[in-house]
């Protein structure tokens, strides 16, 4: 890892990447900074690289963003480039090593976000995202103000930034593919003055939307040319943030409470260029006052909040947290108002958010096993393909899941109505990997657990997968009504077709596999291969849908252990109980309380818990660990929604058990 700072001055060194016109202000306001210099420009433009440097008083001027990144002296970047190049070079400049504090937004969805947060945490910089009226005396003011009970309990907030102009293409922020319009550009600010404020109400740093309502107008060249959104809060607390770049707004802050109201007249640039600063209040009984602050040149403002929390690699003005929240909420506003840029498309050939070719990582610590009748690597830990709605989530969980070495992808027909089956089959189509990775197809789930069902579902399925096999298919769910050898029948007669490489039973009882298996040998057809039921440590006392079923007991365990199929067990984790969650005081989650809670699984968490403490891992990763060991094949689905809790799942490989530690856990010792 690379000293903080490198500079015998003790100051940070700068370097900016991208010397447009929101880097010019950052640039000359740096000098007023305490605790930085700018060191070095990169552009693509040597010239205006070099000239830019001169300017502003950098030491150098760099053709390439690459030769920027490799400079020593440099510590820390500043990233103005266009929208859609944000998360690659916040990545890279996380590689690099660099401190990094990146133009808003952070990148241009959630899921870029959630990618640039991780390799911010993986690489261990400093990364914040650059919201410059976060940094100012006068939003320190604000807060204050509002949490010291100025206008009583906060109640509503409204809070505007929009600026006029006419349609330029050749515009950046009229561009769609630029991610251009006004939600992205300025409507950051409104929301996460909004989510901030909010946040009094509750007692947190900021509070989340329960839902976001829009409208707007997407013009002729597809951004959006003024849109207004309410946002509501936990506590009753409600919001009105507009936004636009084709009319200006009053771009002022008001809040309303129990006790009067509050505007501030200039949030975003107080005291820039001449302009106000300050607070007005109005509050019942009282005379309106307003509140004088303290102006700061904004951008070394910010400069300076990057210095002071090198340390905690992120700061209290704008945290990774909330950045991600922001993120999200700027993908349902527009949403809201049907706004999808064209590399966000479901058909589009998106790339990796690094911008490099996908390969799996050097350092991956993925392990393999092999299912009968599948003729490639499966990976030992499994995605679950049930959450990632649109192509940009999914390709930033796949190529990630993919590059630590996962090869194995469960998804089922049902899963989103479709929706998942497709984003994974786009994302297969745009890496061309479809011999590189598992995919595992579910079908025939109840109402439609039927021989004819299967046949239908599964040309569908395929379809969407923009496949012509999937490498195993499980029945989703079981039908007792049904001869098992008409199940059979029809599964071998898509395998022999080549559909499917191989199948099995999901939430099928052993007894009805086994009575399938006797079936096939008996009539020549291919037997059941795999089971997918639940498994966990933590042993389930009832389950999360109808008609699903598990098999911890040590009945079921002996039958695997004897006839050896496969396990691909669903909430292999139980379902979040070994997060720190699950506590017997504890009982907000009611799935989690009907399936779980017990005395006999509390023990077990803390056993999990002890063995922990000892290895130096979470007790997820035991938990994960437990199953990963059994004495039958185990390929355990983990179903994460972000990157974060992908990465929490991969040191349960890493964990050695011994066959008394795992009967210990399981409270058979």
């Amino acid at each position: 890892m690379a000293p903080d700072i490198t500079r015998a001055d003790g100051k940070l060194g700068w370097g900016i990447l991208g010397p447009g016109n929101i880097a010019r202000r950052f640039a000359g306001d740096l000098p007023a900074s305490s605790t930085g210099v700018l060191v070095a420009v990169g552009s693509r433009d040597l010239d205006k690289a070099k000239a830019f440097a001169a300017e502003f008083g950098g030491a150098r001027g760099y053709g390439s963003y690459d030769e920027l990144l490799a400079d020593d002296e440099v510590d820390a970047v500043y990233i103005s480039t266009p929208h859609p190049q944000h998360a690659q070079w916040a990545i890279r400049a996380a590689e690099a090593g660099k401190h990094i504090l990146c133009e808003k937004p952070l990148t241009v969805n959630h899921a870029e976000t959630m990618a640039v947060i991780e390799a911010a945490r993986e690489h261990d910089v400093f990364l914040m995202e650059a919201f410059m009226y976060r940094c100012v005396p006068q939003t320190a003011a604000l807060l204050d103000l509002l949490r010291g009970g100025a206008i009583g309990k906060v109640h509503q907030i409204e809070a505007s930034f929009a600026f006029g102009g006419s349609p330029n293409p050749g515009s950046r922020l009229w561009d769609p593919e630029l991610a251009g319009g006004g939600i992205l550009d300025v409507g950051g600010y409104p929301v996460t003055m909004a989510r901030l404020i909010a946040g009094v109400a509750t007692g947190e740093p900021f509070a989340e939307p329960t839902s976001v309502s829009a409208v707007g107008r997407v013009g002729e060249t597809g951004v959006d040319e003024w849109a207004a959104a309410s946002l509501t809060f936990p506590g009753g607390v409600s919001a009105h943030v507009v936004t636009g770049i084709r009319k200006s707004a009053e771009n002022v802050v008001r809040v309303v409470g129990s006790e009067g109201y509050l505007v501030v007249p200039n949030p975003w640039l107080p005291a820039r260029d001449g302009s106000s600063a300050g607070i007005e209040v109005h509050r019942i009984g009282e005379d309106d006052r307003h509140v004088e602050v303290e102006t700061v040149p904004l951008y070394a403002a910010e400069a300076d909040t990057v210095a002071a929390h090198l340390a905690d690699r992120q700061a209290p003005a704008m945290t990774w947290a909330d950045s991600l929240g922001t993120a999200a909420t700027l993908d349902a506003w527009r949403a809201a108002i049907g706004l999808e840029y064209p590399a966000e498309r479901l058909d589009a050939n998106r790339p990796t958010v690094h911008r490099r070719p996908l390969r799996r990582r050097d350092d991956h610590t993925m392990k393999y096993g092999r299912i009968t009748g599948v003729d490639k690597q499966v990976s030992r830990l499994v995605m679950g393909v049930d959450n990632q709605m649109n192509l940009s989530h999914g390709t930033a969980m796949f190529d990630d899941f993919f590059e630590r070495g996962g090869t194995t992808f469960d998804t089922g027909y049902i899963y989103g109505r479709g929706q998942c089956e497709r984003v994974l089959g786009q994302w297969i189509h745009n890496r061309g990997v479809r011999e590189d990775v598992v995919v595992i197809g579910k079908g025939a789930h109840t109402p439609h657990c039927d021989p004819e069902s299967i046949t239908r579902q599964l040309h569908e399925s395929l379809e969407r997968l923009q496949t012509d096999y999937v490498d195993v298919y499980f029945m989703h769910r079981d039908n007792t009504d049904y001869p098992v050898g008409e199940f059979v029948d029809v599964l071998d007669e898509h395998y022999r077709a080549g559909r499917i490489k191989a199948f099995g039973g999901s939430n099928w009882t052993l007894e009805r596999i086994a009575e399938a298996n006797a079936y096939a040998e008996a009539n020549g057809r291919q037997p059941m291969v795999a089971v997918s039921n639940n498994f966990s440590l933590a042993r389930a006392l009832d389950v999360p849908w109808a008609g699903c079923l598990a098999v911890s007991d040590d009945e079921s365990r002996q039958w695997l252990e004897k006839n050896q199929l496969a396990l691909m067990p669903w909430s292999s984790q139980a379902r979040g109980f070994f997060t720190g969650r699950a506590k017997p005081e504890d009982r907000s989650d009611a799935e989690l309380v009907r399936c779980w809670y017990s005395d006999d699984n509390f023990e077990r968490l803390a056993r999990a818990t002890s063995l922990a403490q000892k290895r130096g891992v979470h007790p997820t990763a035991i938990a994960l660990a437990y199953v990963l060991h059994q004495d039958f094949p185990t390929f355990p689905l983990i179903g994460p929604r972000a990157l974060a809790e992908t990465h929490s799942s991969l040191p349960g490989l890493q964990v050695e058990l011994t066959p008394d530690e795992v009967r210990w856990l399981d409270l058979r010792d």
